[in-house]
């Protein structure tokens, strides 16, 4: 892998960032924490020093495109320039800095290099299997979208019975297309959490997936509702950027030897996809109520994370 370390973005990107990351900390975060009482000072110390020490890594590890990106054993991603990629396992040591829980799956995340954009691309794997694809070929957008919002509605039930905030399904920001020939699904829902005000803020999860013979890479998109239009642009950049590797490719696959996943392509996007729906959709609505939470980080994160981000004019 060629790495290409240099720091990249700037600070307005860098309190993005930060906000989007504690705000989606805040969809994991149980319902009755966001009345609780501000934390301690002990409290604050240690998130501080969670904060630094994460940003710190980030900086460390950051591969700035060009650059050549192994996916495992699984694909490649050649990083285009004006992309920052943060690898494991320094992008899951952010991600549970800010309260999220991330596991095997995670692969890495990937910013903008520029300081006018601000969204976000979580990169994971899915040994799930050979996905089979018959089914796209007769499904309804319709019946997606019902058994999107039944899925959503059963995970409701599961998500108050641990004090996890509901959420309603708005509809589609982009209906679900599926490429055969390059085996790549694309689709995009916006929701918010169960009696927000109709004009509370609302962010996108913009899902893009490649199919390979072992499973699936996503490349997850976060930005906020009134900037999809130009940044969905990235996800598909980034996605025709993804090739898997010789012998894990979809057409590699094996019948007699291979296993196949236990559900087709329709899952991702119907209730497989509602019960993950709570993990990136809400970052914008919840920045606004969680904003004290943000406000706890203090300066010295700020000052860390704007670090990693501000463009060095000199190296850049």
């Amino acid at each position: 892998m060629h790495n290409n370390r240099t720091p990249s973005t700037n600070r307005g990107l860098a309190s993005w960032v930060l906000a989007t990351m504690i705000a989606l900390a805040a969809c994991h975060a149980p319902a009755a924490l966001a009345d609780e009482a501000p934390a301690t000072s002990t409290q604050e110390q240690a998130h501080q020093a969670a904060f630094e020490q994460a940003t710190k890594a980030m900086q460390a590890a950051q591969v700035k495109g060009p650059a050549e990106i192994k996916l495992r054993d699984q694909a490649t991603l050649k990083l285009p320039a004006g992309y920052v990629w943060v690898p494991e396992p320094a992008a899951g040591q952010f991600m549970k800095a800010v309260g999220n829980h991330p596991d095997e799956r995670e692969l890495g995340l990937i910013f903008p290099a520029s300081e006018a954009q601000g969204w976000m691309v979580v990169a994971r794997y899915e040994d799930a299997g050979y996905i089979k694809d018959d089914d796209a070929k007769n499904w309804n957008v319709d019946d997606l979208f019902k058994s999107l919002k039944d899925g959503t509605e059963a995970s409701n039930e599961e998500r108050r019975k641990n004090g996890y905030p509901e959420l309603d399904i708005l509809g589609w920001v982009e209906k679900p297309n599926y490429v055969a020939d390059t085996h790549r699904l694309v689709w995009s829902m916006s929701a918010r959490v169960k009696g927000a005000p109709a004009d509370e803020p609302t962010s996108i999860n913009y899902n893009t997936y490649a199919l390979g013979r072992e499973g699936y890479i996503t490349l997850n998109l976060i930005t906020g509702q009134q900037a999809i239009g130009q940044d969905k642009v990235h996800a598909q950049t980034l996605l025709s950027a993804l090739d898997f590797n010789e012998g894990k490719r979809y057409a590699d696959f094996n019948q007699s030897t291979d296993k196949v996943a236990e559900y087709g392509l329709a899952a991702l996007v119907g209730g497989l996809a509602a019960k993950k729906l709570g993990m990136f959709a809400l970052a914008a609505g919840f920045f606004a109520k969680f904003a004290k939470i943000i406000l706890l980080a203090g300066a010295g994160v700020m000052a860390a994370v704007g670090k990693f981000f501000k463009r060095d004019k000199n190296q850049g």
